[in-house]
C-alpha cells in the first residue's frame, strides 16, 4: 500500500506544479524588422525585433499582455511550448527587454524567427512568434 501511495504521489506532482501558460493578447504579432527575408548582410547581424498588440517586460517581471523575446537561431520552435525556453546556442534569451541584438553568424544561409515567452520564459498561449525568415552572411 505504501509503495502504491508513493507512487501516486510522484505522478501526481508535476501536476500539482503545472502552471497555466500565460495568455496572450488577440492578435499579437511577433515580427523582425531588420534584416528582410531574403537579405544579404554582413557578421555582426543587426537584428531588430518588432512586436504589436503586447508590451515587453523583462524576465521575472509580471505585467499584463507582457513578455521578452528569445531569438530562435537555424532552429524550430521547441516541441514543448508548455516549458521554459532553454539558452542555448540555437535559443537566445533577450531576458532584459531588448528589442535589437547584434548577432555574430558564420557565413552562408541561416534562418532567424523570434518567439516571445513570459516572465518565466514559457511561451504564451497561443504563442507570439514571427515569420521564420532566411538570410544569408557573406564571407
Amino acid at each position: 500500500m505504501r509503495s502504491l501511495i508513493a507512487a501516486v504521489l510522484l505522478l501526481a506532482t508535476p501536476l500539482a506544479f503545472a502552471q497555466e501558460r500565460t495568455p496572450s493578447p488577440p492578435g499579437a504579432e511577433a515580427y523582425i524588422i531588420s534584416p528582410k527575408n531574403g537579405a544579404t548582410v554582413k557578421s555582426p547581424v543587426r537584428v531588430q525585433f518588432g512586436l504589436k498588440g503586447m508590451g515587453i517586460a523583462p524576465a521575472g517581471v509580471q505585467f499584463d499582455n507582457t513578455g521578452h523575446h528569445h531569438l530562435l537561431i537555424d532552429s524550430d520552435p521547441p516541441a514543448d511550448l508548455a516549458a521554459p525556453l532553454p539558452a542555448t546556442d540555437k535559443i537566445v534569451h533577450f531576458g532584459k527587454g531588448q528589442t535589437e541584438a547584434l548577432v555574430t553568424l558564420a557565413p552562408g544561409k541561416h534562418t532567424l524567427q523570434l518567439l516571445l515567452a513570459d516572465r518565466n520564459h514559457v511561451p504564451h498561449n497561443p504563442p507570439v512568434m514571427s515569420k521564420k525568415i532566411t538570410i544569408t552572411v557573406a564571407p
